[in-house]
């Protein structure tokens, strides 16, 4: 599917999900059919209920740079499986601890980390994760990553309803004062045991609304980083060190080359990022863009960051488009000292 033609789907679906329509396929009837019997077939080899519950790395961060006068930045995960770091025995290793280390090292503060993400859940969960993390006023977070899709895609949600619990989503966090980062839909495409045909309908579902979601959070006040890394084509070269036990989920270092893609975009929704990074470089084919076209050339490249960035025009609103250079993350504190804060 080409870039514009994936725009037009992913305006559609976004279109429906904020106008409330009826459920927009992703595919056929009959491929969803296939789609789902090979997805069954496929978890007889995949995860098998056998993938450790994700450890919990919530706690503080960077305690180094701890300044009484100074409060911790406040970083909360939600979503599904992959924000909960399901597939690694470590806390250190879960994406939660990777962004609030490294969030914290350019912060030079302190990283209170929060995780409510829940393995399994779909984006209709996503109401009840932000109700949890909006309980207290007074503990509103200065920036959540929502990782969610891939259930969406497995378990058949409509699209429409899909973005528009995730929409819903961000806008509830975004008005209550947090900057949301969104990771969208991973490329379900090169889950190494799944075969033709459901490669090629797993990773165009899931590019669509990997799309869909970008337009959906961007016309929310959000910004998305596509992880189709997470599953995507370098985890497709590397199966036996990207991928977990289960070769569903990702390694430690799965885990760790996704942070890499996301940690800018946390950095910069906070202002912490350079500013001469934060005007689009030519040269790395960056630059303004109707949403629904950035939207669908980040769904085709992994790690690729949209945000709102002018107006709505006569096409609709516009986004910056950004190919971010990754950044290492920095080694977590130890699990001790991650967890010896806990919240409560």
């Amino acid at each position: 599917m080409t870039s514009m033609s994936r725009a037009r789907v992913a305006r559609r679906i976004a279109a429906g999900a904020a106008y409330g329509g009826g459920g927009i396929g992703l595919i056929g009837a009959a491929a969803a059919g296939l789609l789902l019997a090979e997805v069954q077939l496929a978890k007889r080899h995949v995860g098998n209920g056998h993938s450790p519950h994700p450890p919990s790395a919530e706690g503080v961060y960077g305690r180094a740079y701890d300044d009484p006068g100074d409060p911790p930045l406040r970083l909360t995960m939600l979503g599904d499986s992959t924000a909960a770091g399901q597939g690694v025995h470590r806390a250190r290793q879960t994406p939660g601890a990777l962004l609030a280390s490294g969030l914290a090292a350019v912060a030079e503060r302190p990283v209170r980390l929060r995780n409510v993400a829940v393995p399994g859940a779909q984006s209709d969960d996503l109401d009840r994760q932000v109700s949890l993390v909006l309980a207290e006023p007074d503990e509103v977070p200065d920036v959540c990553v929502i990782m969610i899709g891939a259930n969406d895609v497995t378990h058949r949600m409509p699209p429409t309803r899909s973005v528009r619990h995730l929409s819903a989503a961000v806008r509830r966090l975004r008005t209550a004062g947090a900057e949301v980062v969104v990771g969208t839909c991973p490329d379900l495409g090169t889950i190494e045991p799944v075969q033709q045909p459901l490669r090629w309908l797993a990773r165009r579902a899931s590019r669509q609304l990997a799309a869909a979601q970008t337009i959906g959070t961007v016309e929310q006040g959000g910004r998305t980083v596509s992880v189709g890394d997470l599953l995507g084509p370098e985890f497709e070269a590397n199966p036996r060190e990207l991928f977990g036990p289960d070769n569903y989920h990702p390694s430690a270092e799965g885990y760790a080359t996704a942070a890499m893609a996301v940690l800018p975009s946390v950095c910069a929704a906070l202002g912490l990022w350079p500013a001469e990074e934060e005007r689009p470089d030519l040269t790395r084919r960056e630059g303004f863009l109707p949403v629904a076209r950035a939207a669908a050339e980040a769904a085709s490249e992994a790690g690729t960051e949209v945000a709102a960035a002018l107006p709505t025009g006569p096409r609709g609103p516009w986004a910056l488009l950004k190919r971010r250079r990754r950044r290492r993350v920095p080694a977590s504190d130890p699990a001790p000292a991650a967890t010896a804060d806990r919240p409560t």
